[in-house]
């Protein structure tokens, strides 16, 4: 008898041992989708950000890039200090080139105009510095397999100032910053923040 009874003890034991860790890892499991779903930042909104500076120093490359929450734009400058690099990012119904005032196309459901106040080209010498022409795709973007980019288009560079057209999915929040030589346009996947 005194065998059975550890034997039924041992048996309940081990039952209940199971039972508590394939619990923990179904509710661990389940808190860890929580916060991986709600990872995202969240409240950048819709409305146009701009920062007052300019530099004389030339743009010379934009490149994109797809991250978890959002994707992302950079518009490199060299030389540019923080200080030195303004911008103008905002949605717009229709995208016009500054001094021709020749309407661009871009594609998408929505349309970002992202204007840095830096020069595609050379300020003494009038030469290009970045091989884009007005309403064309930008040199170098691939925007295959984008949540939210759907076409980004070179406008032209005028009086100091680079025009872009960045065309997305939809309306959708973003967010502009600035570090040495770039500024960066991030526009967020959706506006709940889920990934």
């Amino acid at each position: 008898m005194g065998r059975n009874r550890t034997a039924w003890a041992a048996t309940t034991a081990l039952m209940v041992a199971t039972l508590g860790v394939a619990a923990v890892p179904a509710e661990a499991t389940t808190t860890a989708a929580t916060a991986q779903a709600t990872a995202c930042p969240v409240g950048w909104g819709s409305q146009a950000k701009t920062r007052s500076a300019g530099t004389t120093d030339s743009m010379t490359n934009i490149r994109t890039g797809r991250h978890a929450c959002f994707d992302r734009m950079v518009v490199d400058v060299p030389g540019a200090g923080t200080r030195e690099l303004g911008y103008s990012v905002q949605y717009v119904s229709r995208l016009y080139q500054d001094g021709s005032g020749r309407q661009i196309a871009v594609g998408g459901g929505a349309v970002i105009e992202v204007r840095v106040t830096a020069p595609a080209y050379d300020p003494d010498t009038g030469k290009p510095t970045y091989p884009a022409r007005a309403g064309q795709r930008l040199v170098g973007v691939d925007l295959t397999g984008y949540r939210t980019f759907r076409d980004a288009r070179f406008v032209g560079s005028f009086e100091g100032d680079t025009q872009i057209g960045l065309g997305v999915r939809a309306r959708l929040p973003f967010r502009v910053w600035v570090a040495d030589g770039r500024v960066v346009v991030d526009v967020a996947h959706n506006w709940t923040g889920a990934r």
